[in-house]
């Protein structure tokens, strides 16, 4: 069984319940108020899903290893960071579907999730979590890092969010995967606004195995690609990010993505 529903409090709308059913479908005719959730239940944990959450944001190929999934919908400073279509207006398409075995077997982004969450942890996978963000805010969030958008030249509201580290020398980001997965690529937009951004001379990538990489980068906004021999991997961490000599103090990570299939 596979059930949608919106949530605030009480159960608002939810999705007919059919036994066996491999795909629902909600459609919300009403606008969102805040303390809306929508929450996602599967009769399969640790399963492979195909999730749209809203029809702006479109679909996402995820992980889940648990029973629901509950995802908040974005108010006030939080809703800066997705474009204003999302969640908007009086009609919104939602789905959950099983994911195909194409789909499973691909080769793609392992890191992509559209749907992460700012918490620490979370049920829906991949999921990005850092020791810092800068000020606490929506636009430098861990989850900015992978929502697939590699627009890199500016810094702020969306188009232009990323992962901020407050300054802290210490920063490092992690990407958790949920499950094992077979990596051979990984591939890195560097927040480019100069010249008031500055840029990571050198980064240490660190695999769930205990191997790692020393990353030697250069400036600018094009992507940072790194292949490597084939390893199998449940999670990737990005530390002892060392900033070049430039004299800003602002070095921001757009987009971390992480290339291979699952580990089957």
């Amino acid at each position: 069984m596979l059930k949608i529903e919106i949530i605030n409090g009480e159960v608002i709308k939810q999705s007919e319940e059919k036994e066996k059913e491999k795909e629902v479908h909600l459609v919300y005719n009403n606008e969102y108020a805040e303390g809306d959730a929508i929450r996602i239940t599967v009769d399969k944990p640790n399963g492979f899903y195909v999730i749209q959450l809203d029809d702006a944001i479109r679909e996402n190929f995820v992980y889940l290893t648990d029973n629901t999934f509950t995802y908040e919908v974005p108010f006030g400073e939080k809703k800066i960071s997705h474009s204003p279509k999302c969640f908007y207006g009086k009609c919104h398409v939602l789905f959950l579907r099983y994911a195909t075995t194409e789909e499973i077997e691909q080769y793609k982004n392992l890191c992509l999730n559209k749907y992460d969450i700012n918490y620490k942890e979370s049920a829906c996978h991949p999921h990005a979590d850092a020791n810092v963000e800068t000020r606490g805010e929506s636009v430098f969030a861990a989850k900015n890092a992978i929502n697939g958008n590699r627009v890199n030249t500016s810094h702020g509201a969306w188009p232009y969010e990323s992962w901020g580290i407050n300054r802290d020398d210490n920063a490092k980001i992690k990407v958790d995967f949920g499950r094992d997965v077979l990596a051979d690529k990984i591939v890195m937009y560097t927040r480019a606004d100069f010249p008031h951004d500055n840029w990571w001379s050198q980064v240490t990538v660190t695999f769930s195995d205990n191997s790692q990489i020393v990353w030697d980068l250069e400036k600018g906004d094009n992507p940072h690609v790194f292949y490597f021999d084939k390893k199998v991997i449940r999670w990737v961490e990005l530390s002892n990010l060392i900033k070049s000599d430039d004299p800003s103090p602002f070095p921001a990570l757009t987009q971390l993505e992480v290339y291979g299939v699952e580990a089957m």
